[in-house]
């Protein structure tokens, strides 16, 4: 209990959208929360750097720096806004009137090397004569067979996966039974890249379709079928946040501190300390233990499982890391034939995404990647004149070796391909972004410990990997897990919806404690050996 208050005492280890969801959740309980978060501000990898410098030191600066204001360098893409709302609504408060969010009315701007171009919104007729007008009137007919099918799972799952504690398989089985047309997508070994073939015939659909399975963290030839639910979600709405998705986390903090959450920033978790075969408090990286009934941790699993914050938890081999990326985060001043072309999100593909990830399968940097552009000054149609914010993301392999660690000359090498791939697609800048806008790989593993760099946890590839993410719940009393890399999964709604399966978890574990008879347990503080360096939470 909180001596001052009286309220027992919960710790969140990380304030990521999991995180922060977490505290929020917590108050509204009832609890006496604390966060612990090393960063000096929230959001985790939702983060946003300064246009005049970057995240790295590193490599020369071909371009004076430009002072636009702060630019995402983390997810931009925020669907499913109810989650949000329902935070809000938690304090008898109103997410808009904190937020501006802006409906996309496209959901993306697709480009491809010949030249084409392909607009998808959240209209299901719109997007079927769109793609009559680039494909021609039976690849309209496949994506309105697709569409169906991609819908049809959603639904299917949402009550079963997404909203549930842990995934139903009964309940899936029974759906599957209800409609025979969701056998194909539920077969084991196929992927979503098959399924794709078995509806479309231009390569440039199968590509764009496939491109879902990487929001997950996974290659589309190796992702089960199932993730083409992943359009269906995103075609419910796309809204852009004004300011940048690290405006949404700062307002969660600020309503997580309205309910009475204390927030440590630049203070990292070291270690959690057990006793009586429970949690029992936080030890920072100052020394200090913070005494607490029930901890969240709002990092990558792997960072308890392989001991960087003690022996909480048995230690087990990490599992195989989804895709990382890497990020560009500069403001300038587009120009060329596409300049006037973008919208607030775009893609830019390569050729043949073989090229893509056949390399990254293979744990190397491809020569050739997919582009997706955030025009972060293009929220409206409405924009002025001069530098604008802007985030590129290419796709990269996680860092299973240490031989994959990015060099300063790879950076370099990265700058000219990105740079020349779009200049050769009719988008060009005023000036190249200094090396210290790029963030890696190996960047994001120094970021996120125990990542391995990964962006989206454990990967999404193989039939049962949405089955084996970790839930809630963990071995220790009292511990739970919130974020991308536990069920539901990665995405920032997904990550908000996490939280509340913990503190549900937590509330129903608190109900099953105090109607059972007191027994006997075995005692004793927690004395873990020290980790190499400090152990820190990811956030």
């Amino acid at each position: 209990m909180d001596s001052d208050s009286g309220k027992t005492k919960a710790i969140v280890i990380g304030a990521g959208m999991g995180g922060l969801a977490s505290a929020i959740r917590l108050a509204a309980a009832g609890y006496g929360v604390t966060v612990l978060e090393r960063g000096a501000a929230p959001g985790g990898k939702a983060r946003a750097f300064p246009t005049a410098g970057g995240p790295i030191d590193a490599g020369p600066v071909d371009a004076g720096p430009v002072d636009a204001g702060p630019v995402d360098a983390g997810p931009t893409v925020l669907t499913l806004r109810a989650v949000f709302d329902d935070l809000f609504a938690l304090n008898g408060e109103r997410l808009d009137d904190h937020v501006t969010l802006v409906p996309q009315p496209v959901l993306a701007r697709h480009f491809w090397p010949d030249g084409s171009t392909l607009d998808l919104t959240p209209d299901r007729d719109t997007n079927t004569e769109a793609i009559r007008a680039l494909s021609g009137p039976r690849e309209a007919a496949a994506f309105l067979r697709f569409d169906t099918l991609a819908q049809s799972l959603y639904e299917a799952f949402r009550g079963p996966v997404i909203q549930s504690p842990r995934p139903d398989l009964a309940a899936i089985a029974r759906a599957a039974l209800r409609q025979p047309r969701l056998w194909p997508a539920l077969l084991p070994g196929v992927s979503l890249d098959r399924l794709l073939r078995f509806y479309f015939r231009d390569p440039r659909l199968i590509q764009l379709f496939g491109r879902y399975a990487t929001y997950v963290g996974g290659r589309p030839a190796h992702s089960p079928a199932v993730l083409s639910l992943v359009w269906r979600a995103e075609a419910q709405g796309v809204w852009g946040v004004q300011g940048g998705m690290h405006s949404l986390a700062a307002a969660l903090a600020a309503l997580g501190e309205r309910m009475g959450v204390t927030f440590h920033y630049a203070t990292a978790a070291r270690r959690i300390l057990r006793q009586n075969d429970r949690v029992s408090a936080v030890q920072t990286d100052t020394g200090r233990s913070l005494p607490c009934a029930v901890c969240i941790f709002n990092g990558d699993p792997a960072a308890l499982t392989t001991g960087l914050l003690g022996d909480a938890l048995p230690r087990v081999a990490p599992a195989k890391p989804s895709l990382s990326a890497q990020v560009w985060a500069f403001a300038a001043t587009p120009g060329g034939p596409a300049a006037d072309a973008l919208l607030h999100h775009n893609l830019f593909f390569t050729a043949d995404p073989a090229t893509e990830f056949g390399p990254i399968g293979r744990g190397e940097t491809p020569k050739a990647q997919t582009l997706y552009i955030c025009a972060e000054d293009r929220l409206t149609p409405a924009r002025g004149t001069g530098p604008e914010r802007f985030e590129i993301i290419l796709n990269a392999p996680a860092l299973t070796s240490p031989a994959l660690r990015q060099s300063t000359e790879d950076k370099d090498l990265c700058r000219t391909r990105t740079f020349q791939q779009l200049q050769a697609m009719g988008l060009t800048f005023d000036a190249l972004p200094p090396l210290s806008s790029l963030t890696t790989p190996s960047d994001f593993a120094t970021a996120f410990p125990a990542s391995q760099g990964a962006l989206y946890g454990a990967t999404p590839e193989g039939t049962m990997a949405t089955f084996t993410r970790p839930t809630a719940r963990t071995a220790l009393a009292g511990l739970y897990l919130a974020g991308g890399g536990t069920h539901p999964g990665a995405g920032v709604p997904m990550a908000a919806l996490s939280a509340r399966h913990a503190v549900a978890a937590i509330m129903q574990d608190r109900i099953s404690a105090s109607t059972s008879p007191p027994t006997a347990t075995r005692g004793g503080m927690s004395t873990a050996s020290p980790t190499t360096g400090r152990a820190r939470s990811r956030s």
